[in-house]
């Protein structure tokens, strides 16, 4: 739900760029028109398609807002407005200016194949390299051994988790982490005992067969016994209070419309009951658990919007680990979203969604630039990949208030070059974190020179590797010259010092 309008030959820095973004997180629908005088027009709200409200008289209906901005500056000035709109105007709560802790998550580690010992081993290999939080993804709960059952039945599996899901937090938390826990509440399987009991919970159409998609369906969120099924549900597992985090995951979307909770009349409500139920669901939640940080999750990021930072202060930003992809899917989602709603994660390698080999100082520095995480089996790393690991997370922790919160800068556009880059201004204008990614090595090519944005051009700027100092004009006019790498996916990151 954004659009960006820019004049021709608007670029990062110059010309005219207006921003839009619907807070809403259900189906919605923007378009342009241009009139025969020249004026261009833009609508967005809820997509008219399949949608009809029936207002009875005396009612009132409140259609989602939306807010723009405009910029002078370009695409990047135009960001920069969104960006501190969304810090300040939309993500709210204990969250909103607290950083985010370093996670690791057990998925790639362990699918559904999970135990109290296994997990605890991961943990205390995370413990050791410095993670904060750990959590447990899908398959602690119901019968839920693959993605075809157990959807709805949200209690603990005490054959995975023999001692029940308490003992294994009590465990974690003492090593020093925090918990977290990985919920579907949307979905339902049919193979489960909450399917068995109530089927007509399900979006579907009367006329066919439902549309299944990861062997899963849709509960019927319009449905006020629903919300409150998953208010309990959920609140049970959080009422001891001591799980931290909750990724909030919905891997599949709305098809096959059709409600056995809503009259005839009313059928075209759905798909916006839909979300007003889900926005009461999450509201009561985060009102009855504060300090909990909750993710957003759709597939990854298929749910990225305003409505959803609302209430969950950040977002899984796509189920595609690989840190090349992760180039393009972060530089685009830069353009609305600020880096402290972004989840990042350092995967496994070959990367499981795609088997490329990338180095794993290269899949630090992608996902560096964003919330921090690592989703592999830290356990099986060699003793060499260990130390780099616990390296990593330690340089992190000491920049991670400028990556999370500073002011974000795209340098190269991974879209329509062999490279990637950006650097990170902090909050007080101090630290400048700049990286480059190279994507493919190439036998002969012209060095590229990135030029830094955001600068003091009047100050000095001291690398902190090598104490090599720069003019702040010398490093936004003249740049700085990336090295010549014989290696496909290499990374430079550079940290500086205002002096």
């Amino acid at each position: 739900s954004f659009v960006m309008l820019s004049r021709p030959k608007t670029g990062e820095d110059q010309g005219d760029c207006y921003g839009f973004h619907l807070i809403y997180s259900g189906n919605h629908c923007e378009t342009a028109e241009v009139s025969s005088f020249g004026k261009l027009r833009l609508l967005t709200g809820i997509n008219p398609r399949e949608f009809s409200w029936k207002l009875e008289p005396g009612a009132q209906f409140q259609a989602p807002e939306a807010f723009m901005t405009y910029a002078p500056d370009g695409w990047g000035g135009m960001s920069r407005r969104m960006h501190a709109f969304i810090r300040e105007h939309i993500v709210r709560g204990y969250w909103k200016n607290r950083p985010r802790p370093v996670l690791l998550n057990s998925w790639e580690a362990c699918y559904f194949d999970i135990s109290e010992s296994r997990l605890l081993k991961l943990a205390k290999a995370g413990k050791d390299a410095g993670i904060e939080l750990f959590v447990v993804d899908d398959g602690w709960f119901g019968k839920r051994d693959d993605d075809c059952s157990g959807l709805g039945d949200w209690f603990v599996n005490e054959q995975k988790l023999r001692g029940g899901l308490g003992t294994l937090v009590q465990k974690v938390k003492a090593l020093g982490m925090r918990f977290g826990i990985w919920f579907e509440p949307e979905m339902i399987s049919e193979k489960s005992d909450l399917y068995r009991t109530h089927s007509d919970w399900v979006i579907r159409s009367p006329l066919y067969d439902p549309i299944r998609s990861r062997h899963q369906l849709v509960l019927d969120l319009s449905n006020p016994a629903v919300c409150e099924y998953l208010i309990q549900s959920v609140g049970r597992i959080l009422e001891p209070g001591n799980i931290s985090y909750v990724k909030w995951d919905m891997n599949r979307h709305l098809t096959d419309l059709g409600s056995v909770y809503l009259g005839r009349e009313n059928q075209m409500e759905l798909s916006h009951r839909y979300v007003l139920g889900l926005y009461h669901v999450m509201e009561t939640l985060t009102e009855r658990f504060p300090q909990v940080l909750f993710e957003s999750c759709s597939s990854g990021g298929g749910r990225f919007d305003a409505g959803m930072l609302y209430y969950m202060p950040q977002t899984w930003t796509s189920d595609n680990t690989d840190a090349i992809c992760r180039l393009k899917i972060q530089h685009g989602t830069s353009f609305l979203f600020p880096p402290v709603t972004m989840g990042a994660h350092v995967s496994a390698c070959p990367n499981h969604q795609v088997g490329r080999t990338t180095p794993l100082a290269t899949r630090f520095a992608v996902a560096a630039a964003g919330n921090l995480g690592y989703e592999l089996d830290l356990k099986n790393l060699s003793k060499e990949e260990k130390e780099e690991v616990k390296a990593q997370i330690k340089e992190y922790k000491k920049r991670r208030r400028t990556v999370q919160f500073g002011t974000y800068y795209r340098l190269a556009n991974p879209f329509c070059e062999n490279q990637s880059a950006w650097n990170i201004v902090s909050e007080d204008g101090m630290e400048v974190i700049f990286t480059h990614v190279q994507i493919l090595a190439r036998a002969a090519y012209r060095m590229p020179v990135i030029r830094l944005r955001g600068l003091d051009p009047d100050a000095i700027y001291t690398d902190c590797a090598t104490g090599q100092e720069y003019g702040g004009d010398e490093l936004m006019y003249a740049g700085i010259r990336i090295p010549r790498i014989r290696q496909d996916f290499s990374s430079t990151t550079i940290v500086f010092r205002k002096s």
